[in-house]
């Protein structure tokens, strides 16, 4: 017979406060009582796809996160993190017979949203569920900052680099879409400066044509009148690329700010659907940022004091002497386990919170309620 599995209590704190702060970067950035509907095509938000509504087949469509919680409680819904410009759908022509609960006035269709096989509850090229249950093999998924599509880290055809949360990546497809990229990804990418790095250790004497882009060093320091009109993305294609151009690129924090932003670029970015490319705060790690900032200063009002501030006295102190005696029973409660040296498994939680339940019980059945 197997061991039962057991996990310390530190591990389900650890993991407990994981789960909570993952929870917060995504959903404490967005509104999880009003439909964000008339914010129009909102800059960043957590967003749904309720399979029980628009089943595969039929149009894609997404909805907010007061949407999932109000009108699609119950409903089969696949999580799609986060979206950019999107708007929501909920109650639009795609749901028939369902209507929004929180926002009634909505147009038919959301024209400039962009949909993906996510909607439908299917990531990356192999176009499988998350999590696959057909897969037993352990990868993590990294989402494109282009196209937000998640894909297998071993199957962006590049080697997936350490501290992998810090940077952004760009799968292979996008870049090719947008070939001037490789240009940027053969001077800032994270894999060149770690091959840089490695060419550099095993070379005495570099000489102009190995040292890559720094020769573009002396173009910073001009004056700021011969430097504005000058094209970045130009100086970079003149020095030439020697970046391999497959795989998904990653890109060190900060990137953006070293893109080209002239009128020139502007335009094309702006053709090619990509000016968000130029904006810091479009970042998902700046968007996950001001979640826990907001989680932050929502703990700093504690719900438990704002419901005792309705109730008399005698109903306070009855509910917080409720609350020390439990707290202090469970502090007592898992000091025998520290003291025995054991692991505390879920059915000793659950087994603790059943006879607190049952305490509870019996000190209400014996309570003398005055007529």
């Amino acid at each position: 017979m197997s061991e039962e599995q057991t996990v310390s209590l530190v591990d389900v704190l650890e993991e407990d406060e994981e789960l909570e702060e993952e929870a917060s970067a995504v959903l404490a950035g967005s509104d999880s009582d009003h439909c964000s509907y008339p914010q129009g095509y909102v800059k960043r938000q957590a967003l749904y796809a309720c399979s029980s509504c628009t089943p595969k087949g039929g149009e894609p469509a997404g909805v907010c996160l007061a949407c999932s919680y109000k009108c699609h409680e119950g409903h089969d819904l696949f999580e799609l993190y986060t979206k950019r410009n999107f708007r929501c759908d909920c109650g639009n022509r795609k749901f028939m017979e369902l209507h929004c609960k929180l926002h009634s006035e909505k147009d038919e269709v959301n024209s400039l949203n962009k949909y993906s096989h996510n909607f439908f509850g299917v990531y990356c090229t192999c176009s499988r569920p998350y999590p696959d249950p057909d897969d037993q093999v352990e990868d993590e998924m990294i989402q494109c900052v282009v196209c937000e599509d998640w894909l297998h880290g071993r199957h962006l055809g590049c080697v997936v680099p350490d501290c992998v949360e810090l940077q952004e990546m760009i799968c292979e497809s996008c870049m090719n879409k947008n070939h001037f990229l490789w240009t940027y990804a053969a001077h800032l990418s994270v894999q060149v400066k770690e091959e840089r790095e490695a060419d550099q250790s095993n070379t005495t004497l570099p000489n102009k044509e190995e040292q890559g882009d720094e020769v573009i060093e002396p173009s910073c320091k001009r004056s700021r009148e011969e430097a504005e009109p000058s094209c970045r993305l130009k100086q970079l294609q003149a020095i030439g690329q020697k970046r391999v151009q497959s795989g998904a690129v990653f890109w060190p924090s900060g990137w953006r700010s070293k893109l080209c932003s002239c009128i020139t670029c502007k335009e094309c970015l702006s053709e090619s659907g990509l000016c968000f490319l130029l904006d810091e705060s479009d970042t998902v790690l700046a968007y996950e940022n001001k979640g826990k900032t907001n989680e932050q200063g929502r703990q700093g009002h504690d719900p438990l004091m704002s419901a005792l501030d309705h109730l008399n006295h005698v109903q306070q102190l009855e509910i917080i002497h409720g609350y020390n005696d439990m707290k202090t029973e469970l502090k007592d409660f898992l000091q025998r386990f520290a003291e025995d040296g054991k692991v505390v498994t879920p059915d000793d939680i659950r087994r603790f919170f059943e006879q607190q339940s049952r305490k509870r019980r019996r000190d209400d059945a014996g309570r003398f309620y005055p007529t």
